[in-house]
């Protein structure tokens, strides 16, 4: 009785915040079309209820296959993606005919398009949980999640530009009007690799050869896999021409190096690497130019948007007086101006939104994607084997650095990137890609959350079905937590 009561008041409690969160982007759908509409349709519940309906098909799957998951993590992400669509409905109405918004198709333009990818997505989130009934099982398969991930990094590089880029950045698959973006499925994959093999090389890579102002650093041969990276990451910066990337691949491998061995010393040479790469490829843009000519432009655009306010630094200048306008309220839900910045739906969302919410409005979003960021690596805490420890870690880092990456592109704090907002820009990718993420973060926590009891406890995964998964004579227990 005792499981089946926690397990219960989990999914109840996740099953009430879910309705609520439905409320709130309910009400900002009805606010939307009373503000930019002057009248509010009889359909404006339509998105609202898909949504609701699809993250309720999602909580049933999660309350049978994952009854002890943390029960806050789909209502976060509902929230965001839910207000997202709602959002991007609302770029539609401001874009459409004033006679033809009153009668604007669910399923058009961009809003319509996001919540078509927010049903496909969930449901792969619900598929994965269906397939993966115990996380460490995905661990026999690192070396091809691996090889997949970097596979899917590189395709856009070798690919001709004409199939590949979009303002600048060779990010993309373009095949007619058909769209995909392969480096967002990457991250699951590379953590996942990144994870096994730090598992196992842990012992090699805590050794310490010198201390140097209190801090012990690693032996010189253990650099080679940090280098490695270091170089995939630069040809990602040079030939994909996207800072973003080239980050978020090489801060996740060393901030899952870090938990694993506990070494501050990673943190600083993975820093110093990065560091020094893109002030290599920003020095070689200015002399030599060629590959690197587009990250020296970004760089001066972003040292200086108003050099050229009007061409090149057109897109941040037009960010920033969205932003500055909304001031710390806004102008209120459909009040605003969004279609003044150029790809509101994509790269810049969060301008966009900020004039209509202000500072305020923002701040509530960061905390939500704070929220999931805590929660997954509350799971990393809890769950009780060194490899769900790593990617939960992990995946919950990749998504709190993709946020940081791109609010701090459009709010000048680091030059502009190619990454999209998760769970809230346009683009089916990253959606279903970071819902997948999520999915992966319900299982680990699901496990972590499992009484130990019996056989569960001696293999570790918190009770979750399947055989032991062989980590090839890693230690039990490499993390202290």
């Amino acid at each position: 009785m005792p499981r089946i009561s926690a397990s219960s008041s989990r999914r109840n409690a996740e099953l009430a915040l879910l309705v609520f969160v439905m409320v709130i982007v309910g009400v900002y759908a009805w606010t939307v079309e009373a503000t930019a509409l002057d009248t509010v349709t009889s359909d404006f519940w339509v998105p609202v209820a898909l949504v609701f309906a699809v993250f309720l098909g999602l909580h049933l799957v999660i309350r049978f296959l994952a009854p002890y998951a943390d029960p806050a993590l789909v209502p976060a992400v509902a929230l965001i993606n839910g207000l997202g669509v709602g959002f991007l409905r609302r770029i539609d109405l401001a874009r459409a005919e004033s006679a033809e918004r009153a009668n604007l198709p669910i399923f058009s333009g961009d809003g319509g398009r996001q919540l078509a990818w927010t049903l496909l997505a969930v449901v792969m989130a619900a598929v994965l949980l269906v397939i993966v009934r115990d996380h460490r099982a995905v661990s026999r398969y690192a070396y091809t999640l691996g090889l997949a991930g970097i596979v899917l990094v590189m395709i856009p590089a070798v690919l001709p530009s004409r199939y590949s880029e979009i303002n600048g950045a060779k990010l993309w698959i373009l095949i007619g009007g058909f769209s995909i973006q392969p480096g967002e499925f990457a991250k699951l994959a590379l953590v996942s690799f990144f994870a096994y093999y730090l598992v196992r090389k842990r012992e090699v890579l805590s050794l310490a050869s010198r201390r140097f102002l209190g801090i012990d650093f690693p032996r010189g041969r253990d650099l080679g896999p940090v280098v490695a990276v270091w170089l995939l990451s630069l040809m990602v910066l040079v030939f994909e021409k996207d800072l973003g990337t080239a980050l978020l691949y090489f801060g996740m491998f060393v901030v899952i190096l870090y938990v694993a061995t506990e070494r501050v010393s990673w943190l600083i040479i993975g820093l110093l690497l990065f560091f020094g790469g893109a002030t290599l490829a920003y020095l070689l843009g200015a002399s030599v130019g060629g590959p690197f000519a587009n990250f020296y432009d970004r760089v001066a655009i972003w040292r200086d948007p108003f050099a050229d306010p009007y061409s090149a630094g057109y897109q941040p200048v037009q960010s920033l007086l969205g932003l500055g306008t909304g001031g710390l309220f806004g102008s209120g839900p459909g009040g605003g101006q969004p279609t003044k910045v150029p790809d509101v739906e994509d790269d810049f969302i969060f301008a966009g939104l900020g004039e209509e919410i202000g500072l305020f409005g923002l701040s509530a979003f960061l905390v939500g994607y704070l929220l999931i960021v805590e929660r997954g690596l509350r799971a990393a805490i809890a769950v009780r084997d060194s490899f769900g420890k790593l990617v939960a870690g992990g995946l919950a880092f990749t998504l709190g650095l993709q946020v940081f990456v791109i609010v701090g592109g459009v709010t000048g704090l680091i030059p502009l990137t190619g990454q999209t907002t998760p769970f809230l820009s346009a683009g089916g990718s990253s959606l279903m890609a970071n819902w997948l993420i999520i999915a992966m973060l319900l299982r680990i926590s699901d496990a972590a959350g499992r009484p130990v009891t019996g056989s569960a406890s001696s293999r570790g995964g918190g009770g979750s079905p399947g055989p032991p998964v062989q980590l090839h004579g890693a230690p039990t227990e490499v993390i202290r937590s």
